[in-house]
């Protein structure tokens, strides 16, 4: 079913107006391919799925528009680092914006509700697990009363789709939150989506087929190589060898980041970076947040220019001088892999990716899909765990579980996975005094025949990637062809193929 826009503003801002706040409040003095197109399309109360590159500026997209328009512009984000990047650079701007996240008291996120109930917030960004919590909710129904929330935006939006690279359970309920706000103008932004990933895009958010802008995928100016490598030595000297190539195009120190599927790989990249005595910082989940972000800020400052990463790090970062970027590890779908590679290059400059590949990190990637998609016989034994062990469960957390479910493999998350699918379920409730389970999983949420479709269709994604590898055509050729595969149209940026620097051409 489609709806009409639900549009509670004044009209369509003028021009002149736009143009105003571009240069007085953003500083620029002209847009980006693309954005004045879905600025115009948005402020007129028009809803669409926006496919731009990292670094094609899709945030002002909506930044913009939440200046020109009365009410509060709700925008969904999936990391807590990124919305605030995000707000603290639109303050220094003058832009009355806030985050609403668990890493707040209970009294400042009580504070910044309330603020946004009574519209005094133009841009508030809170993650998919925050419009799950009753005082978010009631905040939002507060605000209907005044200016309202007047426009809503899903970043990452491919993590609504349960066929793209990034799935996220939290992001299924998008589509509810955005009936409880009568149904507002939507922006889902994303930097790559296939033809199946944006039809479930337009489905969950009810946008329409025709409300699509999308930026060609092309980056000329990155040189991708596929390394064979065996074992972590060969590993090691393969990326000094990168980042040397990569200093000779930008500079002595070049900015480089280095992803890793294993955090246990990044320890030992780590420990070898340090006896060759080369500097650097990592970044990954089992990390407090505090030396998280102080990575991520010596990173961005060029204090340190190598960052060692899990994929966590880099969506939303601004740095466009990024000379390489290499994968340690193989990425489990071409999505991702473009997605990441995305970081390197933005400022047009010539980038450095490779992809360091041993056969032996297929089965890694292989277990991540066993260990994404655990069977109902599964989730069950997990929540009887919890019903039956709630204090231990709340004093352990995680670590209890798995030492009952999963003692023989301490990589095996399909713990979290289960966890994170009760909560998005709402049959997990955990308080600051107790954890309960709150139901049964019944056939309407769990599905074995759905599960079973999904994880073949990201074997089939990650058997994609591994054929990618192993190609001997054009890098970036077969890149853009993944993307347009089933859409049965030319693209204009395959002309002129191969690109001529990629290891394959030259």
């Amino acid at each position: 079913m489609k709806e009409k826009p639900a549009v509670r503003n004044e009209g369509r801002p003028s021009a002149d107006h736009v143009r105003q706040i571009l240069r007085g409040t953003f500083r620029l003095e002209g847009f980006r391919p693309l954005q004045r197109e879905v600025i115009e399309h948005f402020c007129g109360g028009g809803s669409a799925l926006v496919i731009m590159p990292t670094g094609s500026g899709k945030s002002l997209t909506y930044q913009l528009p939440a200046l020109c328009l009365e009410g509060t512009m709700l925008v969904i984000s999936p990391l807590k680092a990124l919305m605030k990047d995000q707000v603290d650079k639109l303050r220094v701007l003058g832009v009355k914006a806030t985050f609403i996240n668990s890493d707040l008291s209970r009294g400042e996120r009580e504070r910044r509700q309330e603020k946004m109930a009574r519209g005094e917030i133009k841009i508030v960004y809170v993650t998919p697990e925050r419009f799950q919590k009753p005082e978010f909710l009631a905040a939002i129904d507060r605000a209907k009363a005044g200016p309202g929330i007047s426009r809503l935006v899903v970043d990452e939006a491919h993590c609504i789709s349960q066929w793209g690279h990034d799935f996220r359970p939290e992001y299924a309920k998008v589509g509810l939150l955005r009936e409880r706000l009568n149904n507002p103008p939507t922006l889902a932004l994303t930097a790559t989506a296939t033809p199946e990933v944006k039809k479930d895009i337009r489905e969950k958010l009810r946008i329409e087929d025709t409300s699509i802008f999308s930026l060609p995928i092309a980056r000329p100016n990155l040189a991708i190589e596929v390394k064979d490598v065996v074992g972590l030595d060969e590993k090691v000297e393969a990326a000094v060898e990168v980042m040397r190539a990569a200093s000779r195009v930008g500079g002595p120190v070049p900015s480089t980041i280095i992803y890793f599927a294993l955090i246990t790989t990044l320890h030992k990249f780590s420990e070898e970076f340090r006896r060759k005595k080369i500097h650097h910082v990592v970044y990954h989940g089992d990390l407090p947040e505090k030396i998280k972000r102080k990575s991520q800020e010596d990173f961005l400052s060029g204090r340190e220019p190598l960052i060692l990463a899990t994929p966590a790090f880099g969506l939303g970062v601004d740095k466009a001088d990024v000379r390489a970027v290499i994968h340690a590890e193989v990425p489990g779908s071409i999505e991702a892999y473009f997605q990441e590679i995305g970081r390197a290059g933005r400022d047009g400059l010539p980038a450095k990716c490779a992809l360091l590949y041993d056969q032996d990190d297929v089965t890694t990637q292989m277990e991540f899909i066993e260990w994404a998609n655990p069977d109902g016989e599964y989730i069950r034994k997990v929540m009887s765990l919890v019903a039956a062990n709630p204090v231990r469960f709340k004093q352990e957390g995680v670590d209890f579980l798995r030492e009952q479910m999963s003692y023989f493999n301490k990589r095996d998350y399909r713990v979290e996975t289960a966890l994170n699918l009760l909560r998005s379920w709402g049959l997990l409730e955990e308080t600051r005094g107790s954890v309960q389970i709150t139901g049964e999983l019944t056939d309407d949420l769990w599905n074995e025949q759905v599960r079973a479709e999904r994880k073949r269709h990201q074997q089939q994604k990650l058997l994609k990637l591994v054929q990618w590898v192993n190609s001997s055509s054009c890098r970036l050729l077969g890149i853009y062809k993944y993307f347009e595969e089933g859409e049965g149209r030319h693209n204009d940026q395959l002309e002129g193929m191969p690109c001529g620097i990629c290891d394959n051409c030259l």
